[in-house]
């Protein structure tokens, strides 16, 4: 019986980190990030537009890339930048910082919005993809 209960439990740890590791998809998130293209840059040479530069997202106080315009919600939201912050605030930025200037709709999709956090997270401050 000890085996069996042992041979489920790894089954079964087994299995949830392969569904942890498929649930995010850098490549995926790359397409994703089309929506994003219009107001926002990443990547080597990336530059301010309508929105600021994502680089180095992960870990980074919001409202402080250099030469941004940050609306003051957004400077004072308090916010550091990581993977559960960025997903509740992609669903609905502005009911995450009531005042911020990003006009977007949000992305709804849980897997959509995991492989989004995948592919810019991977860029560091610099713009090289880790």
């Amino acid at each position: 019986m000890k085996k069996l209960t042992l041979t489920a439990l790894v089954a079964l740890t087994s299995m949830t980190a392969a569904s942890a590791a498929m649930a995010q998809d850098a490549a995926a998130g790359k397409t994703s990030f089309n929506k994003c293209l219009a107001c926002h840059a990443i990547g080597e040479g990336a530059k301010n537009k309508v929105g600021p530069v994502l680089n180095g997202l992960d870990g980074r106080k919001s409202g402080s890339v250099e030469g941004y315009s940050y609306s003051d919600a957004n400077k004072n939201s308090g916010i550091t930048w990581g993977k559960d912050v960025f997903l509740e605030y992609i669903k609905d930025p502005k009911a995450k910082i009531p005042g911020t200037k990003m006009v977007f709709a949000g992305i709804k999709n849980e897997k959509e919005a995991n492989d989004l956090w995948a592919y810019v997270s991977s860029f560091d401050k610099d713009g090289k993809q880790k």
